[in-house]
């Protein structure tokens, strides 16, 4: 049995079966909701159900779950549904893009991180927006995500920055990747809600390899020539998983209005940077300024993000339509259509 769904105050719908989730079932019919972890726990997914009985899964995290809303990659539909989500898009499927891509160079930039370079064919170009992501397709036929740091105008090339996880799936293939190695990837995917022209400032807070994202978004900010107030805090425990300084280098030099704020949790490690000494939303707190004006762009685990949102929205002023984030979860991701 499926039910029709409805996005509200539009003329958007879509088949449901009982079985499957409004978000996989609007994913398959080529219209994208604003999603992250897709696993119950990052919250980004949140709608309200204007009208019609549906299920909840038992994934859904109540702590990452506002009131009075339902997280739709845990929502089942009973009847025919109406729906609010944040925001929604028709996806083209000719941006779509299968492709076997080529290592062009594979280096360890961080204890843990692998920044991997891939060429795609000659004459191919991924079209994505920043922010997005592709997916990985394993020998397995597995599939893993990750976030293209590299901005949109390089559309022939895909920079990722891999972090290696003991037992991880493509982070035993990654050490061993050489240059002419090939990659079956997909892209692009995910839903991207900062408007690229837009002029309010911007706050990123990443830890780890969430700055990949993040230097696909200020990169793509510096080709637009945008006079936008950026400020970056990057968590991480010591110096040396705070890399690309060069990035940094010219962010510095090419964002007229640009703050960086470096935050380690290694007492040490922030001494000797003159790094803040903790974690990002402490970070937060010590900038001593309102962001009711701010949009702010937040990539981490899915309590790290739950703990910025909460700290942005219930002491910082921030509307809750102006944070947008991305959550990484353990495992791979389930696979969109």
């Amino acid at each position: 049995m499926s039910f029709q769904i409805r996005i509200a105050n539009s003329d958007a719908q879509f088949s449901c079966a009982a079985d499957e989730t409004v978000l996989d079932a609007a994913l398959k019919a080529g219209i994208t909701l604003p999603h992250s972890c897709r696993k119950g726990v990052c919250g980004n997914c949140a709608a309200t159900v204007v009208s019609g009985a549906h299920a909840v899964l038992p994934m859904a995290s109540a702590e990452a779950t506002p009131e009075g809303q339902t997280l739709l990659c845990q929502c089942q539909p009973r009847q025919d549904l109406a729906i609010a989500p944040a925001s929604w898009a028709r996806i083209d499927p000719a941006a779509r893009l299968r492709v076997t891509a080529k290592v062009f160079r594979n280096t360890e930039v961080a204890p843990d991180v692998n920044l991997l370079q891939l060429r795609l064919p000659p004459g191919k170009r991924a079209r994505f927006r920043a922010g997005q992501y592709l997916q990985v397709l394993l020998p397995d036929q597995s599939r893993r995500a990750y976030s293209m740091a590299n901005p949109p105008h390089e559309s022939d090339t895909v920079q990722l920055h891999v972090r290696r996880v003991p037992g991880g799936a493509f982070s035993e293939i990654v050490t061993r990747l050489q240059a002419g190695d090939q990659l079956e990837l997909e892209l692009p995917f995910g839903h991207v809600a900062i408007d690229p022209e837009g002029s309010a400032p911007l706050l990123c807070v990443c830890t780890g390899t969430g700055f990949a994202p993040v230097k696909s978004l200020l990169d793509d900010l510096v080709k637009r020539k945008s006079t936008r107030a950026v400020t970056l805090v990057w968590g991480a425990r010591e110096a040396a998983s705070l890399y690309l300084p060069s990035a940094l280098a010219k962010w510095e030099k090419s964002l007229r209005d640009w703050r960086y704020v470096p935050a380690l949790t290694q007492a040490e490690a922030a001494q000797a940077l003159g790094a803040f000494h903790g974690r990002v939303d402490a970070a937060l707190r010590g900038l001593g300024q309102s962001l009711a004006e701010h949009e702010v762009y937040c990539c981490g685990s899915p309590a790290m993000v739950d703990t910025v949102r909460q700290v942005c929205t219930t002491e910082l002023g921030l509307s809750a339509a102006r944070f947008h984030s991305d959550a990484f979860v353990p495992g791979p991701q389930p696979v969109a259509p």
